[in-house]
């Protein structure tokens, strides 16, 4: 993997992210993503912002993954944390280490803000997921996560 480089997505890269994003809902279950939304939800986190930032990997170039990192608080720990929040690698980068050196990456990041704790979550059946995280040594948490869904506001 030596020729993987990882660092935060900036704004002349930005547009190469957003169809590695909307893959990454397809395979959520999102059967037609918004790019414009997409392109104004995420822009937030181009560079590295106090709402977190984007990582890249790149390979000879081309982004093969990428992973969004929330800053956010704790009130459980009553510390801060980064949430890893999407962690999506291109079909033909799987298998090689990419997921592993982003969160390697993300953890770079924790340490850097000086927080102790990164936290994500993955679906029940991603088993491929589960066995990657497991393997960096993450352990699985006894938390549920629960959801409203509300309607959109009328305007």
């Amino acid at each position: 993997m030596g020729d993987l480089v990882i660092g935060p997505i900036d704004a002349a890269h930005y547009e190469e992210l957003l169809p590695l994003i909307a893959d990454y809902q397809r395979f959520y279950g999102i059967d037609a993503p918004d790019n414009d939304r997409n392109r104004a939800f995420f822009a937030r986190f181009v560079g590295t912002s106090d709402a977190g930032c984007i990582l890249g990997a790149r390979r000879q170039g081309i982004l093969v993954g990428y992973a969004c990192l929330y800053f956010a608080p704790s009130s459980v720990e009553a510390e801060d944390i980064v949430i890893l929040n999407d962690l999506y690698v291109v079909p033909d980068g799987r298998g090689h280490g990419v997921g592993r050196l982003l969160i390697d990456a993300t953890t770079d990041v924790a340490r850097t803000r000086k927080v102790s704790r990164v936290r994500w979550s993955t679906a029940v059946d991603n088993r491929r997921a589960q066995r990657l995280y497991e393997s960096v040594g993450a352990e699985r948490t006894t938390w549920f996560e629960y959801e409203v869904i509300l309607s959109p506001p009328e305007h």
